[in-house]
């Protein structure tokens, strides 16, 4: 089969704009409802979307590059339409940075029959029909008027569409712009192009800067602190009952006393990649940017350089660079985790921790990076017996389950973190004779369970609800330390954020340095001024 230049770009302009923006095209109609009269410029936004694409491909169609050009934008189309459709995801920078340091365990969770199927029916198969058609190539002049007209209809077309619905259009671009996120294959290669070439959310290479070059531990402090740092994994604030959550997800911390629940919360991101690199970081979310953190130590290197013994206990991916210059310990194989069934479980970060503690002659800081209740398979994320509430979605394919099964199995997951949690302090409990102790758990982000057709995370912030950005923050203090605990009931009803962490922390090890930001603080110490 034999086909034009113009008309291969045409057919495949129309497939790419029609197959893979169901997303895009249900999230304009909402912006802009049928019922409004809004269903000519409906019509329209589709027929510019994919004059866009015609120009796209114009551009890269030469004798070499087409072909493989699209093909790229066939399996790209394909994949990112499938997690637009069923998750709502949106592939920006920040996602393309959660898959390039997402493992394996997490990839498969994702992996189902119908992503298999879509890949194969809307990108392999039209791949293999591309290469088999063969291109007609005429002389360079023709060639070059037929490029001409070819840009010039569809430049043509896409204006006379804008100026003929322009109040529409004016509105689509000036106050609906995340709906344009959401057109595929445009958007995620513009994100990829971003990503490559050096975006704020890549890591970079080089030496790193010092911070808080001031930092020193009080002299006089004869006490030893120990505080385990609890980096929760997709939990929201609201799925929690010590939130006000009507279902009983912390049946273990509900019944512990000094326990602060600190409200509206707010996290740095939406994403892992992003979030625990903030958390740890003296850059505020506002001027946050996972390149520059990469490149200047961060809270644990602090503690470390003053003296605190630091160690970091991961059950997850990794620790997004933070962990890079102290301890650190994998704990997401039965090789080092001793408590492992169809996944290894949280709780085996606490195997052995003894040992460590009464190896340090000083302070001690420890954090446990918890696989928690990491999505789309969270009825993997907790052993049997915490099958509480049923019927659980018992799939990766959420598509499978109803809206209340995939919240039964998420609230499973919620309960064995609370019950985590509970063997944390309790182990706490047991080191309170020898140091001031405390617990500190922060989830990283939340997670979206249908609302607004969203599922899992990873939304820009910009537009990202507020599942996905409201977290729980939970303290638990020892009987011995010297925190002033009118602070910390007072201070749990005032908003916070991730920043609060950087010198909470600080604070809590009686670290002296100009970079505390007093303001952001969780508690003080009784001792302070």
């Amino acid at each position: 089969m034999t086909v034009s230049t113009s008309r291969l770009i045409i057919l495949s302009a129309a497939f790419l704009s029609l197959s893979a923006n169901w997303q895009f095209f249900s999230t304009a109609a909402n912006a802009f409802p049928p019922s409004e009269g809004n269903v000519l410029f409906l019509c329209s936004l589709a027929v510019v979307h994919a004059c866009v694409l015609a120009l796209l491909l114009l551009a890269a169609s030469s004798r070499y590059t087409f072909k493989p050009v699209l093909t790229v934008l066939l399996m790209v189309a394909a994949s990112a339409a499938y997690f637009s459709d069923h998750f709502g995801s949106v592939i920006d920078d920040t996602m393309i940075l959660n898959m390039a340091q997402t493992d394996i365990r997490e990839t498969l969770d994702l992996v189902t029959l119908e992503l298999i199927a879509r890949l194969l029916l809307l990108g392999v198969l039209p791949i293999l029909l591309l290469w088999r058609v063969r291109i007609r190539r005429n002389s360079w002049r023709s060639e070059t008027r037929m490029r001409m007209a070819l840009a010039g209809g569809v430049i043509i077309t896409i204006v006379s569409l804008i100026l003929l619905f322009g109040s529409s259009y004016a509105s689509f671009f000036r106050e609906f712009k995340p709906v344009r996120y959401y057109a595929t294959p445009t958007y995620p290669i513009y994100s990829l192009a971003k990503f490559i070439g050096g975006g704020p959310n890549v890591l970079t290479s080089g030496p790193i800067t010092e911070i808080a070059e001031d930092a020193t531990l009080a002299e006089g402090d004869t006490h030893r602190e120990l505080m385990i740092l609890v980096i929760g994994e997709t939990a929201r604030a609201d799925h929690l009952s010590l939130y006000g959550y009507p279902r009983d997800t912390n049946p273990v911390l509900s019944k512990m006393d000094e326990i602060y629940t600190y409200q509206n919360v707010s996290a740095c991101g939406t994403s892992t990649a992003v979030s625990v690199p903030c958390i740890f970081s003296d850059i505020n979310r506002a001027d946050f940017n996972v390149g520059e953190a990469g490149a200047s130590e961060n809270l644990l290197d602090v503690l470390k350089r003053v003296g605190v013994s630091v160690l970091w206990r991961d059950n997850n991916s990794d620790s997004k660079g933070v962990a890079l210059r102290v301890d650190y310990q994998d704990f997401k194989t039965p090789e080092r985790n001793p408590v492992c069934d169809d996944e290894c479980r949280d709780v085996g970060m606490l195997d052995g921790l003894q040992e460590y503690i009464d190896a340090q002659s000083g302070d001690v800081l420890i954090v446990l990076h918890q696989m928690g209740n990491h999505g789309p398979a969270y009825y993997k994320r907790y052993p049997p017996e915490f099958e509480h509430f049923t019927p659980a979605c018992q799939s990766n394919k959420l598509s499978e389950c109803s809206n209340d099964e995939i919240i039964n199995a998420y609230d499973n997951a919620i309960r064995y973190t609370d019950w985590f949690l509970g063997q944390v302090i309790d182990f706490l409990k047991k080191n309170q004779d020898g140091y001031e102790s405390m617990m500190l758990y922060v989830s990283d982000h939340g997670e979206s369970l249908g609302e607004y057709g969203m599922y899992l995370h990873g939304a820009p912030y910009a537009f990202a609800p507020s599942a996905q950005t409201n977290v729980p923050l939970i303290i638990w203090e020892g009987e011995e330390n010297d925190i002033d605990e009118e602070s910390l009931a007072e201070l749990e009803l005032k908003g916070t954020s991730h920043d609060a962490i950087y010198s909470s922390v600080l604070t809590f090890f009686e670290v002296n340095t100009t970079d505390i930001e007093s303001d952001l603080e969780l508690f003080r110490l009784d001792n302070a001024e």
